[in-house]
């Protein structure tokens, strides 16, 4: 094989393995090359990720070492991402009775939850994350992107139980805004004990369902390592039972009498 053809190849590898940690010598043996010549394609290939802005590669040295491909969105392309989405999400047509918004079309678009994916895994990449976990159903593109760049499973709470996920465990709670009591579910088998998780979903006012799943990890004795949602709303912040997080946009001043909407960068730029 060639050279050119060897870094075709070890760069698709490596994009489809992300966090995954790819020895040298499995290299060599699948691509038939020696050592030397592998080491320097992976100096090569590490080099274009950073230019590109799409990450970069971990080594750890030692026998059981080898290289991990960390998924990283650069400050330059996250501030440009964010951008082009808050003037996309500040079309008046989107606004929708309550001070939400019409995301379905962006939710919905590969590119855009790709990168909104990349984005998440980018401040969540020290978090040493196990599960990401959502709430069904607008929240499930975004955590299949976010896990995806982090290479762990998804698992999904639902509000009604489903006979095909066999056993769960339910809890109520209050939705934030609505004030309603509400039941939200899980499977036993989703969740192992000591799990850390990322909870992830795409617009939150006053955080009632976010604390619902916060307060449905502990009856799997489960850690939580991080929250990110897509859009949060400004005015419900002295109402609000979630404190950590991290948001992509914030919505401000959505009033669908007036028909105008502001949206600007939520705090997720602030860690990448």
């Amino acid at each position: 094989m060639k050279r050119s053809e060897r870094l075709v190849a070890m760069t698709h590898f490596i994009l489809d393995r992300p966090r995954e940690l790819i020895s040298l010598p499995f290299f060599s043996g699948k691509y038939e090359a020696a050592k030397s010549s592998i080491s320097e394609d992976l100096g090569i290939i590490n080099k274009m990720f950073q230019h590109e802005g799409i990450g970069y590669l971990e080594t750890i040295a030692g026998a059981a070492g080898g290289v991990k491909y960390i998924p990283q969105f650069s400050k330059e392309s996250s501030h440009s991402f964010v951008s082009e989405l808050c003037e996309r999400l500040q079309d008046p047509a989107r606004l929708l009775p309550g001070g939400y918004l019409f995301m379905s079309d962006l939710l919905g678009d590969p590119e855009t939850t790709r990168n909104i994916g990349r984005l998440f895994a980018s401040a969540f990449r020290d978090k040493e994350i196990d599960v990401v976990m959502t709430v069904a159903t607008k929240g499930i593109p975004l955590a299949y992107a976010v896990a995806s760049y982090l290479n762990v499973p998804v698992v999904i709470a639902r509000r009604d139980p489903k006979i095909s996920e066999g056993s769960t465990v339910s809890i109520n709670y209050v939705s934030g805004s609505t004030r309603k009591i509400q039941t939200m579910v899980l499977t036993k088998r989703s969740l192992e004990q000591g799990s850390r998780v990322c909870i992830i979903d795409d617009f939150m006012k006053a955080g009632g369902t976010i604390d619902g799943m916060r307060n449905l990890l502990k009856e799997f004795d489960a850690e939580l390592a991080g929250i990110g949602v897509l859009a949060e709303a400004e005015d419900d912040e002295e109402d609000r039972v979630v404190e950590e997080y991290l948001s992509v946009v914030q919505i401000v001043n959505a009033d669908d009498r007036k028909f105008s909407i502001e949206v600007r960068p939520g705090n997720l730029l602030d860690n990448i």
